[in-house]
């Protein structure tokens, strides 16, 4: 397994053996086959937050070869990509030779998918799917459709672009934000209400296309993002979720 370890004020990634990682009864032990890079995984890394000699990765794909005792969505030699907490246990991450998947939050791949392509998806869906729905973060009414009115911030990010296929899906009327227009309108069929967050009315403009928006969702998570994508809300107030840990960007809106 890669392990995070400080060096003389710098991290790096040490190869490291573990024995194999027990499983619980929920859980399944997998051999990894590929594995996803995203932005906390960076954080993690860069700042040591798993502690010295922790397992990084969230995301993977690979076959299980081993099921707890209560185990009974996964069977032994599906492919499946699923998400995992690096940190929580010693020796246990995606980034590792095997890894421990929890039956309720993986899936098994259809064959035409690349075990690369599923293995992007686990992190990203869950965060974009809990943030959106999630009555403890925006609580969108999915019997609702187009009567909300939702702002993504950062439409073409990893998140973003799921947040985008959930609103889709729901019927949701949205905006969104992006400088890769290209993903957003030719790859996953957004037609209307794309703005650049670059623009100085970028703001105005998005408040003229949706001026009722209660709900946004800030899939970028900078120290100006949330501010600037808060002043599209309605007057009559709404919500704002931001993908960033904590309130360190949050805290004046």
């Amino acid at each position: 397994a890669l392990v995070c370890l400080p060096s003389n004020g710098n991290n790096h990634l040490s190869l490291e053996s573990f024995p194999l990682p027990s499983i619980q009864p929920h859980q399944a032990l997998v051999r990894t086959k590929a594995v996803a890079q995203n932005p906390t995984d960076v954080k993690s890394f860069d700042d040591n937050n798993m502690g010295d000699g922790a397992v990084l990765g969230c995301d993977f794909c690979g076959r299980a070869e081993q099921l707890g005792a209560d185990v009974t969505r996964v069977k032994v030699g599906d492919r499946i990509a699923g998400l995992i907490f690096p940190g929580e246990k010693k020796g246990v991450g995606a980034y590792a030779e095997h890894t421990v998947a929890d039956e309720k939050i993986c899936f098994k791949v259809p064959e035409p998918m690349s075990s690369e392509a599923a293995a992007t998806i686990p992190l990203a869906l869950t965060t974009a799917w809990l943030a959106m729905l999630s009555s403890h973060s925006l609580g969108m009414d999915r019997s609702k459709g187009d009567a909300n009115q939702l702002l993504i911030w950062g439409g073409s990010s990893s998140v973003g672009q799921y947040a985008i296929q959930i609103a889709k899906y729901f019927g949701f009327r949205f905006a969104t934000t992006c400088t890769n227009s290209e993903i957003v309108k030719d790859y996953l069929g957004v037609s209307k209400r794309v703005f650049n967050y670059r623009s100085p009315t970028v703001v105005e403009d998005i408040k003229k296309s949706l001026p009722a928006i209660t709900y946004v969702f800030d899939c970028i998570g900078t120290e100006t993002s949330s501010v600037q994508a808060s002043k599209t809300v309605s007057d009559a107030g709404g919500v704002l979720v931001t993908v960033r840990p904590g309130k360190a960007f949050t805290e004046n809106i």
